[in-house]
């Protein structure tokens, strides 16, 4: 009698308990309380096409540095100086490649994850994109990753473990989800020993279907349609639009939720890829394939530009293709060139602006002045007499 109402007792109390453990893991881990999940439905289709919000910024490749990323949200307006969500209704858009380079990568996606969540109920919102290093580390290919990431990683798992023996106070009960350290390796061969359980804890979080994966990458979109816009982290051919732009959000998210074997090369894989693509890039303005860009732009309806990252581009965000392809990787993660923060400003009557960290476009106030591309976009307005960056003390 006693073992049945101790179960009992467990069953009423699993839902708390499960709570009340998730939050624990969450702070441990991140440091941070996620405010409540909104109530939607994970089966709901990814939305890839929306309306032209009053104010749009796009953030560009973050590669884990927690503090580029804070300064990049602050300049655009869009958190306090506490790191919480103060864009009212705007709309962020972050264009992938969060991961890698850096050691602060699952700090960040819990801290998107806070502001998406906060944002929502203000009627603003944050959505995130996959870059190539989403897509290279879900499918194992650790070559840009640090000593410090493998730190971090180790860290996740320890207190994933904790969370799951925890749950299991509960025999019989919980109903808890598979082990992603099943089926990984223990060893890895050309690694040394003091890093295995980094790779482990890796491989376990990001593989498909993995925690982290499942809940912070499934979901991010690949390609995005808003208002005049399309958002790539590489860029878009003719023949990826012809495959369909929702067929393609859809076959990622079902690939890193694991019920999809493949992945379309053409999505992930090869200098032509969506995500690795680089013709539009080029730091030389005249050698981007301007021809094939308005061909493709002429395919999605109401579209007139195309904004991408992947690329660093040391002069800072800049168009090309009279203002059609515009290019916002700026390599401020100090993995890549630390260069100084800068995030695209859209405004719903067109009006497109920079707005950058760069003590070179500073008032004698201190004030930052924000530099202008007009309704034609920016086109090769910022292509030439564009200062030197300065590195300054965040």
């Amino acid at each position: 009698m006693a073992g049945d109402s101790e179960t009992r007792a467990c069953k009423n109390s699993f839902e708390l308990l499960s709570s009340f453990v998730d939050t624990f893991v969450d702070f441990s881990v991140s440091g941070l309380f996620l405010p409540p999940p909104p109530n939607s439905n994970p089966n709901k289709p990814l939305r890839t096409f929306y309306p032209s919000p009053d104010r749009l910024i796009a953030v560009g490749d973050i590669h884990g540095d927690f503090d580029k990323c804070k300064q990049s949200l602050l300049l655009a307006g869009i958190i306090d100086a506490t790191g919480n969500w103060s864009g009212g209704s705007s709309t962020a858009v972050q264009i992938g490649d969060v991961l890698d380079r850096g050691s602060d990568e699952i700090r960040i996606l819990y801290f998107l994850e806070k502001l998406k969540r906060q944002a929502e109920k203000s009627g603003g919102q944050i959505i995130t994109m996959n870059g190539n290093h989403e897509i290279m580390n879900i499918d194992r290919d650790f070559r840009f990753i640090t000593i410090d990431s493998l730190k971090e990683f180790s860290n996740w798992a320890f207190w994933y473990n904790v969370g799951n023996s925890m749950k299991k106070l509960c025999p019989g009960v919980v109903d808890l989800p598979n082990d992603p350290f099943c089926g990984v390796p223990v060893e890895f061969k050309g690694v040394r020993k003091e890093f295995h359980d980094g790779f482990r804890a890796r491989i376990a979080a990001l593989q498909p279907n993995g925690p982290l994966s499942t809940r912070f990458l499934a979901n991010n979109v690949t390609v995005l349609v808003m208002g005049e816009n399309v958002f790539v982290h590489g860029g878009l051919l003719a023949n990826h639009v012809n495959y369909g732009l929702e067929r393609i959000n859809e076959e990622v998210k079902d690939w890193i939720n694991g019920v999809r074997g493949e992945l379309w090369r053409d999505i992930g894989r090869g200098r032509n890829s969506m995500v690795w693509l680089r013709r539009f890039s080029h730091e030389l303005a005249e050698s981007c394939d301007c021809e094939a860009l308005e061909h493709v732009l002429s395919t999605i309806p109401g579209v007139k530009r195309m904004i991408m990252g992947h690329t660093i581009q040391g002069k800072g965000i800049n168009g090309a293709c009279e203002g059609k392809a515009i290019r916002i990787d700026v390599g401020m993660s100090r993995g890549c060139i630390n260069g100084l923060p800068e995030v695209l400003e859209i405004t719903k009557n067109s009006e497109v602006r920079v707005l950058t960290a760069n003590p070179a476009y500073w008032d004698s106030h201190g004030a930052r002045v924000m530099r202008s591309g007009g309704r034609e976009g920016l086109g090769l307005l910022l292509e030439e007499g564009r200062r030197k960056q300065v590195e300054v003390r965040a």
